[in-house]
C-alpha cells in the first residue's frame, strides 16, 4: 500500500506532555502499556483530573487513559504528577509507549520488559504516536487489533499478519522490528503504509517457517465474572471521578481493555459499571462528540445513552460525531455517523 500523500504536517497524536487543544480545553492521553494500573496510579489519575481537568477519566480503544478540559499550562503540573506516580517513565518516548496486551492474561511482566526496552532506544523516540505493539498470549483477543508489530505466543506478527517467524527472545525481536520500521518508514505512520514493509522487515529478522497463524478480528468482548476476576464495561468509556475513587477503595489494581472495559478482582462492587453480559450497554461506544470536539456534529454521548435506554438486546454500535469516526473499535460493529441532520447507519 503506498504512503498516503497528506503527511506534510507532523503526527499530532496527543500525549501527556504535548496535549491536544480540544474545544473544551487541553486533552492529555496517558499511555498505560498493558493496561494495568495500581490503586495508587488510578488514584493519582483521578485526583489529577479532579484538580486539573473535568473530573473524569476517558478510556481509549488502545487501553489508555485521557484527561480532558485542562487549562492552559496545566500539562506541566500533570506531567509532574504522572512522573511521581510512575506513569511517565520517559519524557522522550511517552507518546510511543502503545502496547496492548490480552486483558485476561498474566503477561504484564513481558509488557513491562518491552516498555523498558522501547524507552531505552533513543532512535525509537521518533516513532509515530499511532504506532502499536500487541502482546497476545495465544487466545487471539488482541492480535486482530491491527498492531504494527505483534507477539502471538512465540509468533511474530507484522501489520497484523503472521510473518512465519518464531522468536525465543520476544523483547529483542520486537525492538529489532521497531528499529527496522523506523529506518524504512519515510513519512509513514503505520507499517501497512510502507511499500513491501512486511517483507523487508521479515527478511532482515530471519527465515520464516511454513505455517502461518490466521489472524482474525476479535469476535467477542468478555463481560462479567471469569474465574477470579470480573470484566466490567464502562458505559461510553468514561469513568466518573466517583467511580474511580470507589474502585480505589475496593480493588488493589485494575486492567484496562481495548474495549473500554476494566478487569478487576472478583469482588462485589456497586460502581455503576456493567457486569451483566446481556446489558444493552455492552459493546456501545462513542467518540467525544459535542461539546468536547469542535468537529463533531452532535452530542453523540447523549444520543447514544438515549438510544441504549430504548433497547433490551445487545448490539455492538459505535457513535461518531463526524466522518472521521474517531475511536471506532476493531471487529464487527454497527456505526452511527452524525450528519448534522440525524445519523447515517453504516455496517
Amino acid at each position: 500500500m503506498p504512503t498516503p500523500p497528506d503527511r506534510q504536517r507532523p503526527d499530532a497524536c496527543p500525549g501527556a506532555i504535548a496535549v491536544h487543544q480540544a474545544a473544551d480545553g487541553g486533552l492529555a492521553r496517558v499511555r498505560v502499556p498493558g493496561g494495568t494500573l495500581t490503586r495508587a496510579q488510578l488514584r493519582a489519575l483521578a485526583k489529577a483530573s479532579a484538580d486539573l481537568g473535568d473530573g473524569g477519566l476517558e478510556l481509549t480503544s488502545r487501553a489508555n487513559v485521557q484527561i480532558r478540559a485542562l487549562a492552559a499550562g496545566a500539562e506541566v503540573e500533570l506531567a509532574r504528577r504522572l512522573w511521581d506516580a510512575g506513569l511517565l517513565p520517559s519524557r522522550t518516548h511517552e507518546r510511543v509507549r502503545n502496547i496492548i496486551a490480552s486483558p485476561l492474561s498474566d503477561d504484564q511482566h513481558l509488557v513491562d520488559e518491552l516498555d523498558k526496552a522501547l524507552c531505552a532506544q533513543p532512535g525509537l523516540a521518533g516513532l509515530p504516536g499511532r504506532f502499536l505493539i500487541t502482546v497476545d498470549d495465544g487466545r487471539g483477543d488482541v492480535s486482530g487489533l491491527g498492531g504494527d508489530i505483534g507477539l502471538h505466543g512465540d509468533a511474530l506478527l507484522l501489520a497484523g499478519s503472521d510473518t512465519g517467524l518464531r522468536v525465543s527472545d520476544p523483547v529483542g525481536a520486537v525492538i529489532r522490528a521497531a528499529l527496522e520500521f523506523q529506518a524504512i518508514r519515510g513519512d509513514a505512520w503505520r507499517l501497512a503504509e510502507v511499500p513491501q514493509g512486511i517483507e523487508r522487515i521479515t527478511a532482515r529478522l530471519g527465515k520464516p517457517g511454513r505455517e502461518r497463524i490466521q489472524v482474525k478480528p476479535p469476535s467477542s468482548r468478555p463481560i462479567g465474572r471469569t474465574g477470579d476476576v470480573t470484566v466490567a464495561a464502562v458505559p461510553l468509556g468514561r469513568l466518573s471521578g466517583t467511580q474511580a475513587q470507589r474502585l480505589c477503595e475496593i480493588v488493589p489494581w485494575i486492567r484496562l481493555t481495548p474495549w473500554r472495559s476494566v478487569v478487576i478482582p472478583a469482588v462485589d462492587i456497586d460502581t455503576g459499571l456493567v457486569t451483566d453480559p446481556d446489558s444493552p450497554w455492552h459493546g456501545v461506544t462513542a467518540c467525544a462528540g459535542r461539546p468536547g470536539c469542535a468537529k463533531s456534529l452532535a452530542d453523540v454521548r447523549a444520543d447514544a445513552a438515549a438510544w441504549v435506554r430504548t433497547r433490551k438486546d445487545r448490539v455492538a454500535v459505535h457513535w461518531s460525531g463526524c466522518g472521521r469516526r474517531c475511536g471506532k473499535p476493531a471487529g464487527q460493529v454497527v456505526e452511527m455517523i452524525a450528519t448534522g441532520n440525524g445519523y447515517r447507519r453504516s455496517e
